[in-house]
This record gives C-alpha cells, sequence and structure tokens, in this order.
C-alpha cells in the first residue's frame, strides 16, 4: 500500500477535529467569550485558540498543542472528587518533602474551582477564589470577597490544566501583591515542561506534552 495514501485518513481525521475545535471556539466567540475564556472552555493556550480563530485570515501552521479534554471527570461530582482527593494527595506528598505547611487553597476561575474546593475540604483548609484578568496582557485578577483573603496566608495554587502558565503566574504574583505567599502550585494536567512557575513548585496528576 502506498504510504502516503495510508497516512491520508489519519490526516484528514485530524484536519475534521481541527474543524470542530474551530467550530466551538467560533461559537464561543459569538457568545462573548473572550479568547482567555475560550481557553479555559476548550482547554488550550491563548495562542491556539487565537489561531483558531483567524486561521482563515492568517493561515499558516498552528502553535504545537495539546487538546485536553475531561468531561467524563466533570460531569459527576464524585469523580472530581477522586481526583481532588488525588491532587491533595500530591500536595501532602510535595509539603511533607519541602518540610513546609500551607494554610490555604486557591482555585482559579472556572476549572480550578471546583477542584479547589473539594481539596479545601480533604485537607481542612481556606478557600481563596480568583478570576483572572480576561485581557491576555491586561492588569491583574481578583479575588472573590465571599470566601478567605490572600493576605498573611501560604497558599496553594490550584488549577485545572497548565498550557502556558501565564494564568497561575498571574495568580502567585497577584497572591504576592495581596500579602500573601505562594508555595505550591497542583494542578490536574501539565501541557508544559516546567516543574516550577515563578518560582513556585508546580506538580501535576498528569504530565502531557507534544513530541
Amino acid at each position: 500500500m502506498n504510504r502516503a495514501a495510508s497516512r491520508a485518513p489519519e490526516s484528514e481525521k485530524g484536519m475534521k477535529d481541527v474543524n470542530a475545535i474551530a467550530k466551538k471556539a467560533l461559537e464561543y466567540k459569538e457568545k462573548g467569550l473572550s479568547e482567555r475564556e475560550i481557553a479555559d472552555e476548550l482547554h488550550l493556550s491563548t495562542e491556539t485558540v487565537t489561531w483558531l480563530l483567524t486561521r482563515g485570515v492568517r493561515g499558516g501552521e498552528p502553535p504545537k498543542d495539546v487538546k485536553i479534554g475531561w468531561r467524563s471527570l466533570g460531569v459527576y461530582g464524585n469523580r472530581i472528587g477522586f481526583v481532588a482527593a488525588a491532587m491533595s494527595d500530591i500536595a501532602l506528598e510535595e509539603m511533607e518533602k519541602r518540610q513546609m505547611d500551607a494554610d490555604s487553597i486557591l482555585g482559579i476561575a472556572i476549572n480550578g474551582i471546583p477542584l479547589a474546593a473539594l481539596m479545601s475540604e480533604e485537607l481542612g483548609k481556606e478557600l481563596i477564589i480568583y478570576r483572572p484578568s480576561q485581557e491576555r496582557h491586561g492588569k491583574g485578577g481578583a479575588f472573590s470577597s465571599n470566601y478567605a483573603a490572600p493576605q498573611g496566608k501560604k497558599v496553594i495554587v490550584v488549577d485545572d490544566v497548565v498550557s502556558t502558565g501565564e494564568t497561575i503566574k498571574a495568580a502567585i504574583s497577584d497572591a504576592h501583591e495581596a500579602g500573601g505567599t505562594a508555595v505550591l502550585a497542583v494542578v490536574l494536567v501539565n501541557k508544559t515542561g516546567h516543574d516550577e512557575l515563578a518560582g513556585v513548585p508546580l506538580r501535576a496528576l498528569i504530565r502531557a506534552r507534544s513530541i
């Protein structure tokens, strides 16, 4: 069999997948979501979302990225609870190894919130909710006044997926600016090669990288 012919179906399937993701990105854009919000919904980097939304204009090769989907976990609270328990165990392991402690769990909106809430319960720590800036290069995010404040606290930052690390870096920076200290970041999936962000150790349940 011709090798090029055997690769064609796989290539066509990949293009269909890209088209489906691009269509979903456009649907979110039409509903008023920002590129950062779309990136959070699709578990992609903002650079990839920008490419998906403008590829008809810009063309070219897409950024290297890995599409992460965890809807099978998200549809049931008990499944999120199992994942949060595993992430809590990782946090305890890392704190013991580094001989440090934490006062609070900081959940990054939107996908980090359920994980952080359950980790807060599991570990008996305060819960902080952080909303990132929706502008890619805008000012820092905000902490919800309905939850704990980072001031004077040692904080574990929690999110679902690290794509570029910029969101967690912003959360760390804003926590420090608010008088807190980020001591650890724990995520469901790490798509980077980094083991720390902004000088803070980064641990993940799963590491996924394109090779």
